[in-house]
């Protein structure tokens, strides 16, 4: 009995995904809107975050500023759209286990990643290091807080560890290369689909940081930075990111929600929550505390909803690392704090 209710349920949430995307569109704007007004109303002038390029303009600017970026990322979930419109993709929720047990699974690994945050922030601490999160301290959102080489080693293989070698054990046991989104139905169509987007991403971030990326490099520099920081990003934030919320539980999420939005806003919104202990955060006092946290989901949500609706329009986790993560913005933005941490001249 229990499995024809499943059936049933399957077949249903199949349905929503096809009739109804309006609920969690509005339920994501609502919120969109709520975080805006709060910020606006307690963080001040400034934002009270560790960063200056977050801390120095006014409040309003640059929350309006970080808003601007959402216009990117649904301009680029329309290229995503054109590109692969015509092709006939794999439903990723059939990958999923059924209801009762992908239910189960969702708990387990949200579990299991809170206690590896909470483990990063243990090791860190214990080491006299910043807290380990998905980015190490200053990327991307520089701090200028000292980093050193053996903190740099060991938070790539921290995270790699944890949230990418320890699940991809565990779920590879039961589920196939396919079922976790690790292979390709199409590898011509998802190639095009990397470097179109890739291409946009690349410029768009190259001419918002200018020379603070790696264009403000010697050629020298950024020859031999490049590559070290493209594997110590695939380590330390590109694979874990992938396995754990695009292999794992993107599927399961469609599989529950039985709707395509409300699966990019969840994605999203895990996304962000695994930069919790990112260096620019601030918890000094609880109105702090709370412009952090709401800050942290305004500037990352967009980015996570992204690579979910690249993951379940192309059936492949490995799109969005390859278009939008690894190269463009991590290598791009982040080579120069590698080459100044490594101190290669």
């Amino acid at each position: 009995m229990a499995g024809t209710r499943d059936l049933v349920l399957d077949r249903r949430s199949a349905s929503r995904r096809r009739r109804r995307p309006g609920r969690a569109v509005w339920l994501a704007a609502a919120g969109w809107l709520v975080i805006n007004a709060v910020l606006i109303a307690v963080a001040g002038r400034h934002l009270p975050l560790h960063a200056s390029e977050l801390a120095e303009p006014p409040t309003a600017q640059k929350v309006i500023g970080t808003d601007l970026m959402y216009l990117e990322v649904f301009a680029l979930m329309v290229v995503v759209h054109l590109l692969t419109r015509h092709r006939r993709v794999p439903d990723i929720a059939t990958r999923a286990p059924e209801r009762t047990r992908a239910r189960a699974e969702v708990a387990a690994t949200l579990g299991y990643g809170v206690a590896g945050m909470v483990g990063g922030f243990l090791l860190g601490r214990a080491f006299g290091w910043h807290a380990f999160s998905f980015h190490l301290d200053g990327m991307v959102i520089r701090t200028d807080q000292p980093v050193t080489i053996p903190e740099t080693l060991s938070w790539a293989l921290y995270n790699l560890i944890v949230f990418a070698v320890v699940p991809l054990i565990v779920f590879r046991r039961r589920y196939t290369s396919e079922q976790l989104s690790l292979t390709s139905s199409d590898r011509r169509a998802d190639l095009v689909l990397i470097v179109v987007v890739l291409l946009i991403e690349s410029a768009v971030q190259l001419a918002v940081a200018g020379s603070s990326s790696i264009l403000g490099l010697p050629a020298h520099q950024a020859l031999l930075g490049a590559p070290l920081t493209l594997v110590l990003g695939l380590a330390g934030t590109a694979l874990p990111t992938m396995v754990f919320i695009y292999c794992i539980l993107t599927p399961r999420y469609l599989k529950l929600t039985g709707s395509v939005p409300a699966t990019v806003v969840l994605g999203g919104l895990t996304y962000a929550t695994l930069h919790f202990f990112d260096g620019w955060t601030n918890f000094a006092s609880p109105s702090d505390a709370l412009v952090s946290v709401l800050y942290l989901f305004l500037f990352y949500t967009g980015p996570g909803m992204f690579k979910t609706f690249i993951t379940i329009r192309s059936a492949n986790a490995w799109t969005h690392l390859w278009a939008y993560h690894a190269i463009a913005p991590h290598t791009l933005l982040d080579t120069p704090m590698l080459v100044k941490i490594f101190g290669i001249r």
